[in-house]
């Protein structure tokens, strides 16, 4: 084959595994759309627009490519959930009071309780659970599940208060990219491994959730650099208003990218779908953060 025909090759091959992602993609988006028609009152259509159902779907689909619509299914649901809970405490809520009744609502559902009151947020997190639970390494890893959406809105809690408290009660760099578990994507992780099914994982867990951990430092960096007008505009917080650099934000994220890959060295031969689903989630938010965000407009 000649150099020429190689690459032709080359590019219908790249060509036909996107247009399959893509297909993927566009299967779970639909499935999106139902659940946001099952809970109308959680998403409206500003800032829930058509584009946040797209591009949702297609970060999951290029993140596992070779899954099947109903294997993202978790991933999907739990990301688009993670949205709704997002929104309510940091535009939504307007006190205290309001935050620890989201928590505990959820934390309810989480630990198996009947939340009060039953809202739509947790009844949506109550069908997931419920959808989780179906999987036989729920009951091995329905605590780690539950510790990670504890972290996640605790964290979400604590940058409420900071932004309550105005530029005195600013953290620092370093404090702000510690509680990168408000961004979500070690919880939607751990919900799509227990939806696998794939008891052989559970031992190399820790060593995963660390890998993810370290992966949803880097996104969260990644979104702060593609969306700082938009934090200025909606009052949000943003890495670059806590006195570092663009570009001391992006060698955090070389550094952070080089740290991730050294903890999934060991992994690679061992659980290759997980490894190669940590790195390309990085990948794929790089190239993503460039263009796009995921929300639409108020």
């Amino acid at each position: 084959m000649t150099l020429a025909r190689s690459r032709e090759a080359a590019h219908l091959a790249a060509a036909a595994a996107s247009g399959r992602t893509s297909a993927l993609a566009a299967r779970c988006q639909r499935d999106l759309q139902e659940c946001a028609g099952a809970f109308p009152e959680l998403f409206a259509a500003n800032p829930f627009d058509a584009t946040l159902f797209a591009t949702v779907s297609l970060a999951n689909a290029f993140g596992s490519p070779w899954a099947t619509a109903e294997q993202l299914r978790i991933a999907n649901r739990t990301s688009l959930w993670i949205f709704a809970v997002d929104w309510l405490i940091d535009h939504e809520a307007t006190s205290q009071e309001e935050i620890d009744e989201i928590l505990r609502g959820c934390l309810a559902v989480a630990y198996g309780r009947e939340p009060v009151p039953h809202t739509p947020l947790t009844r949506f997190l109550a069908a997931i659970r419920d959808d989780l639970a179906a999987s036989p390494l729920f009951p091995s890893l329905h605590a780690a599940w539950r510790a990670e959406l504890e972290r996640m809105l605790g964290a979400m809690a604590r940058e409420w208060k900071w932004k309550q408290g105005g530029e005195t009660a600013l953290p620092t760099f370093e404090e702000y990219l510690g509680n990168a578990d408000n961004f979500g994507s070690t919880l939607v992780n751990v919900g799509h491994w227990i939806h696998s099914g794939d008891p052989l994982l559970i031992p190399h867990l820790d060593e995963l959730l660390r890998a993810s951990g370290i992966v949803q430092r880097v996104l969260r960096l990644l979104n702060d650099l593609a969306t700082y007008e938009r934090d200025v505009g909606w009052g949000d917080l943003n890495a670059l208003m806590l006195g570092v650099s663009r570009d001391e934000v992006l060698a955090r994220v070389a550094a952070l990218t080089g740290e991730c890959r050294a903890v999934l060295g060991p992994l690679r031969s061992i659980r290759p779908d997980e490894s190669a689903y940590l790195e390309r989630q990085i990948g794929y938010s790089t190239g993503f953060y460039g263009l796009a965000d995921y929300w639409g407009e108020l």
